[in-house]
């Protein structure tokens, strides 16, 4: 006999609502929980979970890049839990660089395809939404990110409620029969400022911004560079957005008319992210705002989607690049620092884009200039997260070099020649020995 439940998802929702306390002792010694990342953080699951630990072992945290103090990671914790990141951040570089915690280098798009093929299972998913809407669906605001998929694929879902997130569009919902339980904590998201663009970083931006024509679909990070690279494009028109994440940097662009999304091909008139690292004034911006769409990464970041998008302009960094062309922005020798990120999935876009350009861009110097991020060689035990076959323009504040489809030859003159001046000498004895140039061979500047 077919029995048809008359439960609304208002009676659910009242069933399913609980403590952090009693949501958390779900959790079991040996268990693999998801914490949602960047500045959808859900600290009340946290804070509950930290008390857990005592008679917790073996509990291993699958995170992204978080803000805020991770305490989970401190030494005391250890034996309680142990975090895999598949992107460090501040918060956790230390443990990860001391082996008190893991690091997996992945790009940022197949992700989920390890929580869906169940190669990284999943026991709980800790994330933040919105109170559901009249239909019973909570967004999961600021960062969908790989925490949708995360939430699909665990066997249990604890969701904080916060009246503090804003309602996001896009693929960007859990309905309340997709949760384990609710705990309601309102708080203050984490918040990050745009970083404040140095001079250097505004002659970098220069040369960028050169290379983006109107009508450019364009991916940014978060740093200096990118700031200040949005802060150069006040005079140009119909620019459009897809990218991974945004920052604060976006919205005059937005307010002035420049980002509107006109030419875009994919996606026409949308603003396209899978989460946003930011403050209060771009929350405030993106609530039910439905200019914006929310999608999860292995959506965002597939370099086939990307690619649909023309004259797609990718911005990406790095910590350093060798006279070939490999570049490093993950690791400081053997240390782990970051991650891969999206970097290699937008430099791929990028290129397969009709008129796209894929761009590294990176101060010339580290360490106050003592340091060239020009090598003759990575550091040994440095991570190439970009291949040099796959990088097309190299960007400093001393120029552009185009290295896609060039010879050893001329990716060496060519790195030398936007290279502080300080250091070329010593990269053209090391090109010459290298047998990249030949000795006497003057390089263009």
């Amino acid at each position: 006999m077919l029995v048809v439940s008359l439960m609304s998802w208002r009676d659910e929702y009242d069933c399913k609502r609980t403590t952090a306390d009693d949501a958390l002792g779900a959790v079991r010694s040996g268990h693999s929980i998801w914490i949602q990342p960047n500045c959808s953080v859900p600290d009340g699951l946290i804070r509950a979970l930290l008390r857990r630990a005592p008679e917790l072992q073996d509990v291993q945290i699958i995170q992204m890049l978080t803000f805020g103090e991770a305490e989970y990671v401190r030494p005391e914790y250890q034996g309680h839990f142990r975090v895999n990141s598949l992107f460090t951040g501040a918060n956790i570089r230390g443990a990860v660089q001391e082996g008190r915690a893991d690091y997996t280098p992945i790009f940022l798009s197949e992700i989920e395809d390890l929580l869906i093929s169940g190669a990284m299972p999943l026991d709980v998913a800790l994330l933040s939404a919105t109170p559901p809407d009249e239909h019973g669906f909570m967004s999961l605001g600021t960062g969908v990110d790989c925490t949708l998929t995360a939430a699909r694929q665990a066997r249990r879902v604890i969701a904080e409620v916060n009246r503090c997130v804003p309602r996001t569009h896009g693929d960007a919902f859990l309905h309340i029969s997709d949760v384990s339980a609710v705990v309601e904590n309102d708080h203050p998201l984490l918040e990050v400022p745009s970083a404040t663009p140095t001079e250097i970083h505004h002659r970098i931006a220069a040369y960028v911004a050169s290379l983006i024509p109107d009508g450019a679909t364009l991916q940014t990070g978060i740093g200096g560079i990118p700031d200040a690279v949005l802060a150069c494009l006040d005079h140009h028109k119909d620019l459009g957005i897809h990218t991974e994440m945004f920052t604060d940097g976006i919205i005059p662009l937005i307010e002035a008319g420049v980002i509107n999304g006109r030419r875009k091909t994919l996606h026409r008139g949308k603003l396209v992210a899978g989460f946003v690292i930011a403050t209060r004034r771009t929350f405030d911006f993106i609530d039910d705002n439905p200019l914006f769409e929310f999608h999860p990464i292995r959506y965002t970041n597939d370099p086939f989607v990307i690619a649909q998008n023309e004259n797609m302009v990718a911005i990406n960094s790095a910590l350093q690049v060798d006279l070939t062309g490999q570049v490093c922005a993950e690791s400081i020798g053997t240390r782990p620092y970051s991650g891969f990120g999206g970097q290699v999935d937008f430099i791929r876009g990028a290129a397969r884009s009709k008129g796209g350009k894929p761009i590294i861009a990176m101060p010339a110097t580290a360490k106050n200039g003592t340091v060239s991020r020009i090598a003759p060689m990575l550091d040994p035990g440095a991570g190439v997260v970009t291949s040099r076959a796959d990088v097309h323009y190299v960007i400093t504040e001393h120029g552009i070099a185009y290295l896609h489809g060039k010879t050893l030859r001329q990716r060496a003159e060519a790195l030398i020649s936007i290279a502080e001046p300080k250091f070329r000498d010593a990269l053209y004895d090391f090109a010459c020995q290298a047998h990249y140039l030949e000795p006497g061979r003057a390089v263009p500047v």
